[in-house]
Order: C-alpha cells, then structure tokens, then sequence
C-alpha cells in the first residue's frame, strides 16, 4: 500500500482536503498519514487539532513540541525540523499539501528535499499578498498539482510545470459543501448559541505585507459593522502577524446582542451558517470561492484576495477599500448580489483526486523536475 502524508496547519485547509483524506483512509490501495500542525495546536483558536482527531483516522502524528512567534520565517523553520524526523520515520511515499501556509510550504520542502513526491491542492491561484508566493513556491516544489480550474493550470504552466502533472479537479470542499449530510440549521444554531434569524458573518485577516495599516482597516471595517444595525457571526482571523491588533478592536462587540465571536467553527456547521447567512463580510478566501457556490452576497475588503476576485464571473461579490463609507453602502446593496457561479468545481474533486492516484504514471514519474518552457509547449 502507497503510504500518503497529509500536512493540516489551519482550520481552514483541514475543511479544504478532508474529502480527500476521508476517502483515503478508506481505500484499500493506499496508507493515510496525517502531521497536524501550526495554527491547530493553538489554545487561543480553539485547538483545533481536535476537529481532526474526531474524524478518526488511523494515523496521526500532532507536532506538540512545535514553538511559536511572531516570525512567519522562524515558525516555518521550526515546522521543516520538526516534519523532517516524522517523514523519515514514517518514509511516505507522497506528502499532500495544501493552498499557501507556512505549514505547506514546509511539508513541500521536506518532500522535495528528501525525494519524496509532493502533491499541492490549489496551486496556480493568485492572491494579493506574501500568501501568493508562498503558494507559488510550494508550486516549484512539488511534483504535481491538483487545480481548481484552467486558470489555475495556465498559470503552473507560466511557471515551467509540465501540463501533464497537473490535473483540474475543482476545490475540494465543494463535495462537502454539496453534500446532504450537513448540518441543518436548527442544530448548528444550537450548537454554538446563536439567537439570530438574519446574520452575516465576519471573517478579517491580517494583511502581513500591510502591517502599518492594519489598525486603520480593522477600524473602519469594525465601525461600519456596528452602525449597519445588523447581526454578525464573527470568526478570529488566523495567526499571521497583525491578528492581536484585529482582536483587540473586536473587543468593541463585547456585550452588544448583535454579535457572537468564536476562535473556530466546525467545518460542517460553518458550511450551514454560510448557506443560511445574509451575507459575508471580510477579507477571507471563503468570501471569495464558498459564497460564490451558495450565491450568498460577498463584501470583500482590501487587497488580501485581489487576484481572486473576477467580476464578470463572480457576480455575488462587491470589492471594496477599508473604508467605512465604501463598506457601509456595500452593506446597503448585498441583496443585489445574491447569484450562483461554479467557477471552482463541480462537487466530484474526491472522486477525480482517486482516479488520478490510482494511474501508473503517478508513481513513475522522475523525482528530478525540469523547466518547461512556454516555446516547447
């Protein structure tokens, strides 16, 4: 049985690729692994490591004796150590990563560096900040690719990857966003206390290459939401450098009835409250590419997902600068903006992510990548 490694560092790629690891613990060709990392081991958004752990697989190593700073730089070193004595133990014969976090990036240098095939989920998609090179560096990385469209191909292809090593299966959360055993509102209402019949939900994170800005921003955003009069599910950003300055004006929502803050949702019930919301508003990747397959009106603020943001297609959104005026008339309109698009997959990624696995030439493929040039295309 081929051994697979899955590399988790977030909340947010464990919800992306777990249709994929699902079906890997439950194949009899394959072996899964899953290194549980980063922004998962933190107490202060949620410990999210137990999410993972509920879902049972066989195999699964936590990275307790990672430590933690301010550094982007410093953290990913730590996790490359700290990956390389499980990988040489375990001697996967394909680490699996995902998107554009440190602990992908990480995952893709061990693999590379130790001869071991590395696969990226969602690479050739641009951004806006440091987060789109860490992605196209994992790109340069890995071996293979698993893309959400054509786009995302072309681009690997810009870069010198062969058009045979990467493959369109769509983003791989839509099978779970598709599928009917979600969570009916009801009970994830419950589950997190929430009172409100109408909401939208906030999701802001730091714009590392935008530091100096960053309390200006969370500020107009923050005082646009209070005077909107509305109800909000609001969701901490991730660990990046800028995320105290972002909590510390949260602190404003305390005691207001109008507002529920939560280190971490699950997945699934963060799926049901997206389809069930008024609207999202924030700066998260989820505004950009959920809400377009629900067709539930997206406020995106500032750069962080600029290269997303496609306005003939992705017509659910309103791009907007940090400012109040600007998010406020935003606000005022999202009813106009509630349209379906399917720009990033079907619901069948598992299924076409399987198949793929299962081809000789996968496992055949030389170790030793070469430069393709767009002139020998």
């Amino acid at each position: 049985m081929k051994k697979i490694l899955f590399i988790t560092g977030t909340r947010a790629d464990y919800g992306k690729i777990k249709s994929l690891m699902q079906a890997l613990e439950q194949s009899e060709n394959f072996s899964l692994y899953v290194y549980i990392s980063g922004m998962h081991l933190l107490e202060k958004y949620g410990s999210t490591y137990n999410e993972v752990l509920k879902d049972g697989y066989s195999n699964v190593q936590i990275a307790y004796g990672q430590h933690f700073s301010d550094s982007m730089s410093y953290n990913t070193g730590n996790v490359i150590c700290d990956l390389t004595g499980y990988v040489s133990s375990v001697r996967p014969d394909m680490i699996v990563v995902h998107g554009d976090r440190i602990d992908a990036l990480a995952g893709a240098v061990v693999g590379a560096l130790n001869n071991i095939r590395v696969a990226h989920i969602e690479g050739g998609e641009v951004s806006g900040t440091i987060d789109e090179s860490i992605r196209h560096a994992i790109s340069k990385f890995a071996h293979f690719h698993f893309v959400s469209n054509g786009e995302a191909k072309s681009r690997l292809i810009q870069l010198g990857e062969a058009g045979t090593n990467i493959h369109v299966i769509g983003s791989p959360d839509i099978d779970i966003m598709l599928s009917p055993d979600l969570p009916d509102i009801e009970s994830a209402k419950q589950r997190y206390g929430i009172p409100f019949e109408k909401y939208g939900i906030l999701m802001y994170h730091p714009v590392t290459t935008q530091f100096s800005m960053t309390r200006q921003y969370i500020k107009e955003l923050v005082d646009a939401v209070l005077a909107s009069d509305k109800q909000y599910i609001v969701i901490y950003p991730n660990n990046d450098l800028g995320t105290e300055i972002i909590l510390s004006e949260y602190h404003r929502f305390e005691g207001n009835p109008n507002f529920r803050i939560f280190p971490s949702i699950r997945f699934e019930h963060f799926l049901t409250f997206l389809k069930n919301a008024e609207f999202m508003i924030g700066n998260s990747s989820a505004g950009i590419r959920e809400t377009c397959i629900y067709g539930i009106p997206s406020i995106d603020i500032g750069d962080r997902q600029s290269g997303r943001y496609v306005p003939e297609i992705l017509k659910n959104i309103q791009h907007v600068n940090a400012c109040r005026s600007e998010i406020e008339g935003a606000i005022s309109r999202i009813e106009d903006y509630r349209i379906k698009s399917q720009k990033f997959g079907n619901g069948d990624s598992t299924k076409l992510f399987m198949d793929i696995l299962q081809q000789e030439e996968i496992w055949t493929t030389p170790i030793q990548k070469q430069f393709n040039s767009l002139g020998d295309m």
